[in-house]
């Protein structure tokens, strides 16, 4: 029999939408006016929005807590302004990460006037942020996984963020392994289909897991793409409470 890790998937058809004339957002948490009862924040990750964004538009975020923020462009490229003065071009192949105070704000620009753009938004809480944004460029023609960031908090033994990125052929199989014995995985299928942790996955699907130190899969269609985030469990609560928490929801 194959052993069952504790986890839960997200589907993409289930996710929640926010919606104008120019601008579209897929919601995997709740977020906005899409509220569901189980659709809470996977610990401190607690956004993961799928958005698009048209020609020459622009969006303003208030950010109500000490955020890492986290973009990916996945279709062009955006701009992004922060209240501090911190500015930057961010295209296709990068990964941008912001560390915003608590009633800080933001700017999201469409740099290109008649093109849309797609790009990932996630927001994680963070137990310590630092003042200048970092940004770092990631190849997926290797077909393997790839660290595109790594944050350690501050603090002797203190628990940080990671994230991972690869495009994988059919058929091809890989392994994620845990940076932080403490921390949760959350995986989020960009393109594809694959098989993670013996779970079947499409476009759009996210998938929290904990209690798990090392993730497996295997692609099911050529040059799936994942992104895999793994971050603390610890930052929101205590960890007795959360397993309580995790254990309550649906398990797929």
């Amino acid at each position: 029999m194959i052993p069952q890790s504790k986890g839960k998937i997200y589907l993409a058809e289930e996710r929640g939408l926010n919606e104008t004339d120019w601008f579209r957002s897929y919601n995997t948490f709740n977020f906005g006016k899409y509220q569901h009862e189980h659709k809470k924040p996977f610990s401190s990750l607690y956004v993961l929005n799928e958005d698009t964004l048209g020609g020459g538009q622009a969006l303003n975020w208030l950010i109500e807590e000490d955020t890492d923020i986290i973009l990916i462009p996945v279709v062009g490229a955006v701009v992004f302004r922060d209240s501090v003065g911190n500015e930057d071009f961010v295209e296709a192949g990068a990964v941008q990460i912001l560390h915003l105070k608590a009633e800080s704000t933001y700017v999201l620009k469409n740099p290109y006037p008649n093109d849309l753009v797609k790009y990932l938004q996630l927001w994680i809480k963070a137990s310590d942020y630092q003042t200048l944004p970092h940004k770092s460029a990631f190849d997926l023609a290797n077909y393997q996984l790839s660290t595109i960031f790594s944050h350690a908090a501050s603090g002797s033994g203190a628990a940080g963020y990671a994230g991972s990125i690869g495009k994988l052929k059919g058929r091809q199989e890989a392994v994620y392994h845990k940076e932080w014995i403490d921390n949760g995985i959350f995986v989020f299928v960009i393109q594809g289909e694959l098989e993670v942790q013996y779970r079947l996955m499409h476009e759009g699907d996210g998938l929290a897991l904990w209690d798990i130190d090392d993730v497996e899969f295997e692609a099911l269609t050529n040059d799936a793409i994942l992104l895999i985030l793994e971050a603390p469990l610890l930052a929101v609560g205590n960890r007795e409470e959360q397993n309580k928490s995790f254990d309550a929801l649906p398990r797929s």
